[in-house]
């Protein structure tokens, strides 16, 4: 028996589907979420905001060394973990609230159950049935384990990060991408022992390669050790704490703790996907158009579980485009997924906006051109610190249209947003040599390179 009819059913409360259903409701849809575990989903819980947190703990850490070493009379301390996390958590239950207040006044249905398909217009909950007019997946990702490898049950992943309540002393890191770096360069700060366990030859493969190189030296000059080439064999837990053994025969232990940042799997099962025929793609995610349509008409999928783009920003951007057309009579809204701006929280962060230079030359050949530029950051050279900050601009044509922006050092993560608006416009290098710098910063290298 159908409980009640909705214009919109959305499955997952994470980013995406918050977004989709404020949107929509706001068009005056009638919307149902379908949520069993918290708001916010990845990004607010386990993801973006825990983490950036973590990151801004770390940076303070750090800044208290730098503070000692330009003349301030202190002694740097440890971070009192377990405060910390308290003042995480009290600013996540806001976020959680604030989600609330929203769906309460603009008449969106929270249903705390998970939802599943019986019919393409048919949803099913534990206690009742609810019939859709559109019906938006947004379901996400998982991180995981690499239980391909024998023992690699052991150990936690990155949700398990935010478990913890005291810093490792000694932690091994299996992982080359965003998760792996970040979290890597959060510990070290913090006082951990890092050892990043890379299966290939290169550290955050689908950014620039000068960039992730640089980044690659800096990390081990922060006392970070990187070992390339080391696939895990076996994962067992000793005496003295958890022990790898890897495929060309070498063996690293003694780890207090142990943290896989593999990637993630979309989070598609349970879900009926086949009563509904939803089709998905080689590699287990929904397959979706440039309109975030599925194969089933009137079924839709954004964020994660499609595997385009895994960020916060771009499923929010793509789940109210989508609103707009399904319920706002906007019949040509999408989400333009080329050049958009992303960061990586590393130690120290880095930015990049549009094309790395191997993309670029894949696409434009011998019409690109790179330009740098690698300097010491004011506040680095007083605390007599050698890390260099890298720019880089590439740029395409004999106008040097520019088509790649990419930053590591200290204010990446801020500087590269403005920017992002001039490569997304069409600015080419005349724009930026045109454009008076402000100084002192190291924003304006980006101008006078």
């Amino acid at each position: 028996m159908v409980d009640g009819s909705y214009d919109l059913v959305v499955l997952g409360a994470g980013s995406a589907g918050i977004a989709m259903a404020i949107r929509s409701a706001r068009h005056g849809a009638k919307v149902a979420v379908l949520e069993p575990g918290l708001l916010g989903g990845t990004c607010v819980n386990v993801g973006c905001v825990p983490k950036k947190a973590m990151w801004f703990a770390a940076e303070l850490a750090e800044a208290q060394r730098i503070a000692r070493e330009v003349g301030f009379d202190l002694e740097p301390g440890e971070l009192d973990w377990n405060a910390f996390v308290a003042r995480r958590s009290e600013y996540i239950h806001g976020i959680h609230a604030s989600y609330r207040r929203r769906f309460a006044e603009l008449g969106i249905e929270l249903v705390a159950e998970r939802g599943r398909f019986l019919a393409p217009d048919r949803i099913a909950t534990p206690s009742r049935e609810l019939h859709a007019g559109h019906v938006l997946v947004a379901t996400g990702a998982r991180s995981h384990r690499d239980t391909s490898v024998q023992g690699g049950d052991l150990g936690i992943c990155s949700d398990g990060f935010f478990d913890l309540r005291a810093c490792p002393r000694r932690i091994a890191i299996v992982g080359a991408g965003y998760i792996a770096v970040e979290l890597a360069g959060v510990l070290r700060a913090l006082g951990a022992e890092v050892t990043l366990f890379v299966r290939g030859q290169v550290l955050l493969g689908g950014f620039d390669h000068e960039l992730g190189a640089a980044l690659a030296q800096t990390m081990a000059a922060r006392g970070i050790a990187i070992e390339y080439g080391r696939s895990a064999a076996r994962v067992t837990r000793e005496d003295d704490g958890y022990a790898l053994a890897f495929h060309d025969g070498s063996l690293s232990r003694g780890h207090d703790e142990l943290l896989w940042a593999i990637g993630r799997r979309p989070a598609t099962d349970g879900l009926g996907l086949e009563s509904a025929g939803v089709a998905l793609d080689a590699k287990g995610y929904i397959a979706v158009d440039e309109w975030q349509d599925t194969n089933v008409p009137d079924v839709h999928a954004v964020g994660d579980v499609t595997g385009r783009l895994a960020l916060t920003p771009v499923a929010v951007a793509a789940s109210r485009r989508l609103a707009d057309r399904v319920f706002g009579g906007e019949a040509d809204s999408k989400l333009d997924y080329s050049n958009v701006p992303t960061v990586v929280f590393s130690h120290p962060p880095l930015a990049s906006v549009g094309l790395s230079e191997e993309a670029a030359r894949g696409v434009h050949g011998d019409a690109v051109r790179v330009h740098h530029a690698r300097f010491r950051p004011m506040l680095g050279a007083l605390a007599h610190s050698d890390e260099r900050t890298l720019m880089k601009l590439v740029c395409v044509g004999e106008d040097e249209r520019v088509v790649g922006m990419h930053m590591l050092g200290t204010g990446a993560d801020e500087i590269l947003q403005g920017f992002a608006v001039a490569l997304k416009m069409g600015a080419r290098k005349a724009d930026l040599d045109a454009t008076v710098a402000i100084h002192p910063t190291s924003a304006e290298e980006f101008v006078l390179m």
